[in-house]
């Protein structure tokens, strides 16, 4: 995994900064082929640049004239030239790596999520902000796979470097996308020997009834959601060889009783779904020169009522614990659609 250091104009040798007298600033790049992949199609990623930090934005050729107030100017300088160094370095560019930028430059609210903040939040912003230059990375065979926010970067961090990592938080903010990007990574470089996937097999708030098939065909339907993020960052022929021979193994969490889970990276999701003796028994799988990542939204439990969940109970008792780390996503984190982040926000507000 590598960092991506916050870019200055001395990081970026191809962009020629001018400041006119008249309050706007002017960039020239110097490969036009790449200012065309960094404006995007019908300038839609400049679009996104002025509507959030409120510039007007006029590219003709290799050059972008900004107007705007000096702080929103320079904010976006920054911006477009981190994203030209990107392009140079053979990386693509989409809204997606814009709005991660944009929310890594700590200048703007992600779309939809502008409203009253509370201490909790104003916290949680703050603390990203200490570490909002470094921009993490995870390079598979399938894919470059960059943090799109400060949290997210941290979250890449704690992976590499701690033991035990709970990621709580709403839908969308890549809780579970991330690990398993990071365990393919590591699989991939010989790091660890096993990737294990588990998660509870609880129905979300619907009965199922009788499933068709063998062991695996009527687990599967639970599991989906992992082998959907292992299929986007591993080639297919990749999964499909590891499934057979085991060095991926897929199960629901029923199935890690009674066993030592030795040099792998175990990740357990929806574990809002475990209750406190299951939370317990995963935990003290833990073998020698492994890892474990524990994702979870502790406000989508779908386990019978009266029914604690044990997600809650785990992070509280090991808190404080040298070689495990909580990150705490909220709804400023969500990185799917703006749709998805306003949906969030609404179900908050009820």
């Amino acid at each position: 995994m590598t960092s991506f250091r916050g870019p200055t104009a001395t990081d970026v040798p191809d962009a020629i900064n001018i400041s006119e007298s008249d309050g706007r600033l002017v960039i020239s790049f110097a490969d036009n082929r790449l200012v065309a992949d960094l404006l995007g199609e019908y300038d839609a990623n400049l679009a996104i640049i002025e509507d959030r930090l409120g510039v007007e934005a006029v590219a003709r050729g290799n050059m972008i004239t900004l107007s705007g107030t000096d702080a929103s100017c320079a904010a976006a300088k920054t911006v477009l030239e981190a994203l030209y160094k990107r392009l140079a370095a053979g990386e693509t560019i989409g809204q997606g790596e814009v709005e991660g930028v944009l929310r890594h430059s700590g200048a703007e609210q992600p779309a939809g999520t502008k409203r009253r903040r509370n201490k909790a939040d104003e916290k949680s912003e703050s603390a990203d902000q200490d570490g909002a230059t470094a921009i993490e990375q995870i390079r598979t065979r399938q894919r470059l796979i960059t943090a799109r926010t400060p949290k997210q970067s941290s979250y890449l961090r704690e992976l590499r470097d701690k033991e035990l990592i709970f990621a709580t938080g709403p839908a969308g903010t890549g809780k579970t996308y991330l690990a398993v990007a990071y365990a393919a990574a590591c699989l991939e470089r010989g790091e660890t020997e096993r990737l294990i996937l588990s998660r509870p097999a609880v129905e979300a708030g619907e009965r199922l009834g009788f499933l068709p098939g063998d062991m695996r065909d009527k687990v599967d339907p639970y599991l989906r959601p992992l082998y959907d993020a292992l299929y986007d960052v591993l080639p297919p022929e990749r999964v499909e060889r590891g499934l057979e021979s085991g060095i991926i193994e897929i199960a629901p969490l029923a199935f890690m009783r009674g066993r030592t889970l030795s040099r792998a990276i175990v990740i357990l999701d929806e574990a809002q779904n475990c209750s406190a003796m299951q939370m317990k028994m995963f935990l003290t799988r833990l073998g020698d020169s492994s890892k474990m990542v524990v994702t979870g939204d502790p406000t989508q439990i779908d386990l019978p009522a009266g029914q604690k969940s044990g997600l809650k109970e785990a992070i509280k008792l090991l808190e404080g614990i040298e070689g495990i780390a909580h990150i705490a996503f909220t709804k400023i984190d969500v990185v799917r659609r703006a749709l998805v982040a306003k949906i969030v926000e609404a179900y908050e507000r009820a």
